[in-house]
């Protein structure tokens, strides 16, 4: 993967692009006040260097799935056996390796009730210590978001004329087969094209549209943007366990989910309440998180840090469950 730094240019379609993933280029060209074709060269010269990938990604909640974030002790001749167990899953994502590299913490999602989450997926010589799970209450920050967002590469103008309207979360889902074909197809390329998508799915060109609309209007489809972070300047990537009086989750979430640093925030259960993963550019930036915007937050009781060392899998998006027949 390409070392160097995005420049001015790559960093405000990076940022377009996580506003609206399927924005045409044309439109973003058109807002950016470049030609159509430096849009489409640079996204192609980012994804030739790996430091691009979309993909459309399903809302587990709104398949009526439930997220936990699972903390994971084991052993250190366990740890990489079990990190790749748990890789294998499709319906896991954020795998990282942390505190010394002994525990392991994931996100991953199942059906309400949860069952026996991932136990049945680790290797029977594994020596784990304590698994805990924490029921992703709520997230303020970072689902369809990331750290370009934070880097304001587009002016407020720019941002408005690129940002899709808001889901409609009250709307009912309901998938038939073609919506199904659809989001596993978009999973693998979240910009296919609408001629691709048509003749794989055997719709015409304006339903193919419909649906898509419809899927990102109910709030079922959402893109993820994967970029190089090492090429933002950012090093550094740390999940902080936080707990604040109940009364002020909200508040706190939203509160801290604002700061540029956090790439994502969400309430949990168990004894801590809020879950973040923060990015800076070093050791030292993560200090000066610590030390100066976090206490800036006058409800936080307690904070507990981990610092990533190796982040083992990343976001492969949920995999779409097969329609009931």
């Amino acid at each position: 993967m390409n070392s160097l730094s995005y420049d001015v240019l790559d960093l405000r379609i990076l940022h377009a692009l996580h506003l609206d993933a399927r924005a045409p280029f044309a439109r973003i060209a058109a807002v950016l006040g470049v030609s159509d074709q430096t849009v489409a060269r640079r996204c192609a010269r980012l994804r030739a260097e790996g430091s691009l990938r979309v993909r459309g990604l399903a809302d587990p909640a709104r398949l009526g799935h439930v997220e936990w974030v699972v903390r994971i002790r084991c052993a250190p001749d366990s740890a990489a056996g079990v990190a790749s167990a748990l890789a294998r899953r499709g319906d896991t994502s954020w795998i990282s390796r942390t505190s010394g590299g002994t525990e392991l913490v994931c996100v991953t999602h199942s059906p309400t009730p949860a069952g026996d989450l991932l136990l049945k997926s680790l290797p029977r010589s594994a020596r784990i210590l304590d698994i805990t799970a924490h029921c992703l209450l709520h997230v303020f920050g970072g689902r369809a978001g990331g750290a370009v967002t934070k880097l304001d590469a587009l002016s407020p103008e720019q941002v408005d004329l690129l940002r899709p309207p808001s889901p409609d979360l009250a709307r009912p889902v309901e998938l038939d087969e073609v919506d199904h074909r659809l989001l596993a197809l978009l999973r693998v390329d979240g910009r296919t094209s609408v001629s691709t998508l048509a003749a794989e799915t055997g719709m015409s060109h304006s339903a193919v549209q419909r649906r898509i609309a419809d899927l990102r209007g109910t709030g079922v489809l959402y893109f993820d943007v994967d970029t190089d972070r090492a090429r933002l300047g950012l090093h550094v990537r740390t999940l902080l366990w936080l707990t604040v009086a109940p009364a002020r989750v909200h508040a706190t979430g939203t509160a801290l989910a604002a700061h540029p640093e956090v790439v994502f925030a969400a309430a949990t259960t168990g004894a801590h309440n809020l879950y973040a993963s923060v990015a800076t550019p070093d050791v030292a930036g993560l200090y000066a998180f610590l030390s100066g915007a976090v206490p800036a937050l006058d409800d936080v009781r307690a904070v507990e840090s981990s610092l990533v060392l190796h982040t083992v899998k990343g976001s492969p998006g949920v995999p779409v469950p097969e329609p009931i027949r």
